[in-house]
């Protein structure tokens, strides 16, 4: 009997088209489905990217009726079903955006617990690197997620290929964070059926 499909889904915050936000987790997207290719071939990967920007309206809406759209339903379900999460935002004000924090306030509490996260963004220069981890992280370790090590934060110049060694690196980035969701997903327990228990991995807090 063949293993049942891992679900990964992609969520963007990007607000343009086209987006760079969107164009890392699409990178980050292959990357993945490029490790769990090599650590099992046979095994099925479903794939759902979720473009925040198509459900502003739908999302503001929720925020003040309590009821979410069809398409917002249907994205927060493939949200907290997934078996691995790509979340992506572009940076705002030395954050995340509001619309990225709009979604994932909206997800029921407990609901992505020990489901495996990698954490991603992207902004105009480097200064901002160190978003992912003092803003994303902490998110997602509120909300109980396993956040895989290794985060990616995209500049405009990582994008270029100018041949400077600390800004060429994105592309070993990417391949790197891959590989860890790609552990994360093919070793995390607690899920039967595709149906999430309680946790077995956690992280320490400091």
């Amino acid at each position: 009997m063949s293993e049942q499909a891992l679900k990964l889904v992609a969520v963007s915050a990007g607000l343009s088209v086209p987006s760079s936000t969107r164009l890392l987790a699409d990178r980050l997207t292959e990357a993945v489905r490029g490790s769990l290719g090599e650590r099992d071939g046979d095994r099925e990967v479903e794939v759902r990217v979720v473009e925040l920007r198509e459900l502003a309206v739908p999302i503001a809406n929720h925020l003040v009726t309590g009821f979410p759209s069809a398409a917002l339903g249907e994205a927060l379900d493939a949200v907290t079903e997934a078996d691995g999460l790509i979340v992506v935002s572009p940076v705002f004000a030395a954050s995340y955006s509001g619309l990225f924090k709009s979604f994932f306030d909206l997800v029921e509490v407990g609901a992505l617990a020990g489901t495996p996260v990698l954490i991603g963004a992207t902004g105009g220069t480097s200064r901002h690197s160190l978003v992912p981890e003092h803003a994303m992280r902490p998110l997602f370790a509120h909300l109980r997620a396993l956040v895989v090590p290794t985060a990616v934060y995209a500049a405009s110049e990582d994008w270029g290929g100018t041949g400077d060694a600390l800004t060429d690196t994105l592309p070993e980035r990417i391949g790197r964070a891959g590989r860890d969701l790609a552990e994360f997903m093919a070793t995390a327990s607690g899920r039967t059926a595709g149906k999430k228990t309680e946790p077995v991995l956690s992280l320490p807090f400091a």
